[in-house]
């Protein structure tokens, strides 16, 4: 199984990924492993969407917003949220600085992810699997790893 190569999420969207696909993604800051995860669940009965799977999924974590996206809750509450001074809070009183803004500056400006294209929703799980529990890549994802 040959993963794409490593894409930033500040050139998204990416054009190369197919609008109607099941895959499974790795998301990396560096060479450290951040996050893994699949999209395309029931893809076999999603084929006639416009988009569905993996680009709308990559789509969500690069827009940051955290309701309904996992990734994005993890990014803001552990990487973002520590970062924050006591001169933010009133920023975020008055509606001059929100948690989405921060979460996505920070997955642009240090994240990257790769992806790689399967057949069902069955491998999509069973490759997950392996990344998240680090024999894909030798290492398990820093924000969602199995123990």
């Amino acid at each position: 199984m040959k993963f794409s190569k490593h894409f930033k999420f500040s050139d998204w969207p990416n054009k190369d990924i197919p609008s109607v696909a099941a895959g499974i993604y790795a998301i990396w800051n560096d060479d450290e492993l951040f996050y893994c995860g699949m999209s395309g669940s029931e893809i076999e009965k999603n084929q006639h969407k416009k988009q569905y799977g993996l680009v709308t999924t990559l789509n969500s974590h690069a827009i940051g917003r955290l309701s309904g996206d996992q990734f994005c809750v993890y990014v803001a509450n552990r990487l973002v949220i520590p970062t924050l001074t006591q001169g933010d809070l009133p920023l975020f009183a008055n509606g001059q600085l929100k948690l989405d803004t921060l979460t996505k500056r920070y997955i642009h400006e240090h994240l990257e992810y790769q992806y790689v294209l399967v057949d069902s929703s069955a491998e999509a799980y069973s490759v997950e699997t392996e990344a998240r529990n680090g024999k894909l890549f030798g290492q398990k994802p820093m924000l969602n790893p199995i123990n």
